[in-house]
């Protein structure tokens, strides 16, 4: 088994493209470049969407263009019809838990108040066990402080962590579709920006 479909999480428009809720987005976009393909807007799967080899294997890639509390009708109608378990799915976003320059990978568990994987969870089924690769925005400080956090631009010095961490993640991508859990982790884990 391996990873099929491997999904960057985001708000749709340039008035959110910068923000630090888009950083899995900003993944699969580099994601894309980096394989030589381009992602093009397909409306069955409401989302911007492209073929890619890695590691040997084809692997889809998506960029919902629903809001991310949407997130969930672009993932679910690709999966089903390119037959993806929920397993062979890896869902990267913005993780407000872990520091800016900073990468955490894991399979299943809860939400954790993030809409976009709570949609995805929903939409497979009430079915979590997909990979997610955790990009570090850090946090606010205050509960009520978080929606104007993640759906705003991260200062400089921030921001090149964030940028730094993707492309860090982006050297381990081969580990990633293999699910070579264990070496991923270790690589992934050990970054420090």
């Amino acid at each position: 088994m391996s990873i099929r479909l491997i999904v960057g999480l985001g708000n749709p428009g340039p008035q959110y493209a910068q923000t630090r809720h888009n950083a899995g987005e900003w993944f699969v976009r580099d994601l894309a470049a980096q394989c030589g393909v381009r992602l093009s807007h397909d409306n069955r799967y409401h989302g911007e969407v492209a073929s890619a080899i890695i590691a040997g294997e084809k692997v889809q890639l998506l960029v919902p263009t629903t809001y991310m509390n949407r997130s969930g009708q672009a993932v679910a109608p690709l999966a089903h019809f390119y037959k993806i378990a929920p397993a062979e799915i890896l869902v990267a976003h913005d993780e407000l838990d872990i520091a800016p320059g900073t990468l955490k990978l894991k399979i299943g568990g809860g939400h954790g108040g993030h809409n976009g994987l709570k949609d995805i969870t929903s939409a497979l089924g009430n079915n979590p066990d997909f990979y997610r690769l955790r990009i570090g925005i850090g946090h606010p400080g205050a509960k009520d402080m978080v929606t104007g956090w993640v759906l705003g631009k991260a200062p400089s010095e921030e921001q090149q962590k964030i940028e730094a961490a993707v492309r860090e993640a982006l050297k381990h991508v081969d580990e990633l579709v293999r699910m070579d859990l264990v070496k991923a982790q270790q690589a992934l884990h050990n970054v420090k920006i």
